[in-house]
């Protein structure tokens, strides 16, 4: 008898890993009886990590969308799966334990069957109590192995995660191959070492096509005994996303497994509607980079969805290192040239802070190390000059233990701060906060929502819960969509969505996000007077006008709003400003 094989259609993480934004809750209604009708998918991811922040980020409740998106694969027997990172739950930071336990009775209120529990770490400490509570609000939890190869990444070490991840209660286990440099034969192998020991336990894979090897390693895992498999759709399958389902089947029906059949009509529908998503607005924050694969991420291990971010980063510091190497009489960089030697400083960089799984957020804080050290050896200050709070929360443990051994200079560095290394459970460190997003809930005179999930959503992603909430998100939103449309597509928003964000005056330029304010990353202390704004600096309509390195990695744009004439600035190069600082002040011109 052949071994059956499932499809899962992960129609969220095909957007996360190809732009910045997720279809709108009537798309999502709109795609969701197309994809039933394809007739192959057993499961659909509807929603998780970055989902909710994006929503709130385009002014659209995410509450209303995954119920939404949910209801038609509840109602025919689709299981529905959601991306959990554990410790830091839906967002890029740790969330305290009350709200983490939230988040499972909420979601599964609201029709998501299976989280997706993953550590960026795989720290047992931060999956395990997941787990828990993910059963106890009765959903199925999968544990997660995130899957990277190093020295320290070996058969015996996975085998022994899968192992605490089953004792804790999970009822399934994700090979999570995010940036899809597992090695073939090495994912067969685990495959098939958990299987033997626990027959019953469902094995799902979830590999990345970016280097190009995952429809070996599906075939492999599905010789050794997987039972689904993570499958894309055109047009946002391949690249740095995942295989397309349709070359999955094949592969799989000629190697003798029981696949199911694909209602072709209801592909080219999909197919065809998830195109007219792209067209409409959302392709415009589409990094084409991320439609191609690349071998050179087998190099740097860095997750393909991370190249566009990458990419922006590395053109912020281009210009500043070639100024330097110019006064240094030394050769300018191509950005090729500077892209190569940053997978080459990642490499160097990430055994030395512990081989920490490159998956979010510890693939973010170890490539900002890395693009830091590049800009800070061309200074002559050597490496690790210029490192935040995230970061060396990394380092130090505050995330949960990293695989490898921190290495001495860096442990040194650490006793020269006055910084210390813990091995502190990570989230004892947190103090419940329910009660204060609650009162701030009373105070606004909010409602908290069915089964409390505008509460949940306040707790989970406060920055971006109260700008979808005064507005303010959906100004941002549209002008950015706006200077998107101008500048790639050379069309335009309608004129009532152009108004909705003309009407708001923004002369203050507040820092959408805590963290520490630079100008074109020109390194520590104070910026360069080459680079630096000055009083009187005319700025056109979405401008750049500086970038914040929030507390979870990620460089922030921050806008020079409608433009206009600088007149004040409340901020240095490397200052810490708190979400809704006001960093400086743009005079409109007057209208005639």
């Amino acid at each position: 008898m052949s071994k059956k094989i499932q499809f899962s259609l992960v129609y969220r993480d095909m957007w996360q890993s190809s732009g910045k934004f997720q279809p709108r809750k009537d798309q999502l209604e709109r795609i969701a009886p197309v994809i039933i009708d394809m007739g192959c998918f057993a499961r659909v991811e509807t929603n998780g990590g970055a989902f909710e922040q994006v929503q709130l980020l385009a002014g659209e409740n995410p509450n209303d969308a995954v119920r939404t998106f949910c209801k038609p694969f509840n109602e025919v027997g689709i299981k529905t799966h959601m991306l959990d990172r554990g410790l830091n739950a839906l967002r890029m930071y740790p969330v305290p334990d009350d709200v983490r336990a939230m988040m499972y009775r909420v979601k599964h209120a609201q029709g998501v069957d299976i989280p997706r529990i993953f550590d960026g770490l795989n720290d047992i400490r931060n999956i395990a109590p997941s787990i828990h509570w993910a059963k106890e609000a009765g959903m199925t939890p999968q544990g997660t192995l995130c899957i990277t190869t190093s020295p320290v990444h070996t058969l015996e070490y996975y085998a022994k995660l899968a192992d605490e991840e089953i004792a804790a209660g999970a009822e399934e286990i994700c090979l999570k191959d995010m940036a899809g440099i597992g090695q073939p034969a090495f994912l067969g192998q685990l495959t098939k070492m958990i299987k033997d020991k626990h027959p019953e336990i469902i094995i799902e894979y979830h590999g990345h096509s970016g280097p190009g090897l995952s429809m070996a390693s599906i075939l492999e895992v599905c010789k050794n005994g997987a039972d689904i498999i993570d499958t894309a759709i055109e047009p946002l399958s391949w690249g740095k996303v995942h295989p397309d389902v349709i070359s999955v089947r094949s592969m799989l029906k000629n190697a003798g497994f029981d696949v199911p059949e694909i209602n072709m009509s209801a592909y080219m529908k999909a197919r065809a509607l998830t195109q007219e998503f792209i067209d409409e607005w959302l392709g415009c924050f589409i990094n084409p980079q991320n439609k191609v694969m690349s071998s050179l991420l087998l190099t740097c291990g860095l997750p393909g969805g991370m190249m566009g971010s990458m990419m922006s980063d590395l053109g912020g510091i281009h210009g500043t290192i070639n100024n330097l190497r110019r006064k240094k009489g030394e050769p300018e960089l191509s950005v090729d040239d500077l892209l190569i030697k940053l997978f080459d400083e990642v490499a160097y960089v990430w055994p030395r802070v512990g081989y920490p799984p490159l998956v979010t957020p510890f693939s973010q804080y170890t490539k900002n190390i890395a693009l830091f050290n590049l800009l800070t050896l061309e200074q002559g200050k050597g490496r690790y000059a210029m490192m935040d709070d995230a970061m060396w929360g990394m380092i130090l443990g505050k995330s949960g233990k990293v695989p490898g051994q921190i290495d001495d200079e860096l442990v040194e560095l650490a006793k020269k701060k006055g910084l210390e290394f813990t091995e502190a459970d990570p989230h004892t460190l947190l103090p419940n906060a329910l009660d204060d997003f609650r009162k701030e809930m009373d105070e606004n005179g909010w409602d908290y929502g069915k089964d409390e999930e505008e509460l949940f959503e306040l707790a989970m992603h406060p920055e971006q819960y109260r700008n979808f909430r005064s507005g303010q998100a959906k100004k941002n939103m549209l002008a950015d969509l706006q200077k998107a449309k101008d500048a790639e597509l050379g069309g335009s928003v309608t004129p009532e969505q152009l108004a909705e964000f003309k009407h708001a005056k923004a002369d203050a330029v507040v820092a959408p996000v805590k963290g520490q304010v630079f100008w074109e990353f020109q390194g520590e202390g104070e910026a360069a007077p080459a680079v630096e704004p000055y009083i009187g600096k005319a700025y056109r309509e979405g401008d750049t006008f500086c970038y914040i390195l929030a507390p979870w990695g990620e460089f922030v744009e921050v806008k020079a709003g409608l433009g206009g004439k600088l007149v004040e600035i409340n901020a240095k190069q490397g200052s810490k400003v708190q979400k809704g600082d006001v960093v400086a002040y743009i005079e409109r011109e007057h209208e005639a």
